[in-house]
């Protein structure tokens, strides 16, 4: 399955922030989409693969501790390696959602984001009358003498 329609956590906040659902954002995503957005998606995204791999030992563990399943079969090591893991992805996740809480909080708004700026309009030059202009140095334009 996809990141872009793995749910996550911060999917209600994008979508207030930039106001739209997760699966538009992620598809209104191209070369002249705002940085801010293209960084809250790519954020987005690792917090979801996070979650999910949270919930994977999450459900692991709840498995091998069902009170229906054989006490012979619990393994303390095997719990250890899952505390272990669900540590890791925690803390992954924790950090993803700041990441992304701080992004969100110092991006500009939307309205005030600045925009692409053209530099291909013509420009108007004006010279200056010669009485006005500084004269030149007296050795410029000139060539360098080339030393042996």
């Amino acid at each position: 399955m996809s990141v872009r329609v793995k749910p996550s956590s911060a999917d209600d906040q994008l979508q207030e922030v930039f106001g739209a659902p997760v699966a538009a954002l992620y598809a209104s995503v191209t070369g002249s989409a705002p940085l801010a957005l293209a960084r809250a998606l790519e954020l987005r995204s690792f917090l979801a693969l996070t979650e999910e791999q949270v919930a994977r030992v999450r459900d692991r563990v709840h498995a091998d501790m069902a009170p229906d399943r054989d006490m012979g079969e619990l393994s303390a090591d095997r719990l250890r390696f899952d505390s272990q893991w669900l540590e890791a992805a925690l803390d992954a996740r924790d950090g993803y959602r700041a990441a992304l809480g701080e992004l969100l909080r110092t991006m500009p708004p939307p309205d005030q984001q600045p925009q692409a700026v053209r530099t291909a309009q013509p420009m108007a030059v004006a010279a200056l009358p010669p009485s006005v202009a500084a004269p030149a140095p007296p050795r410029a334009g000139a060539a360098r003498a080339h030393r042996p």
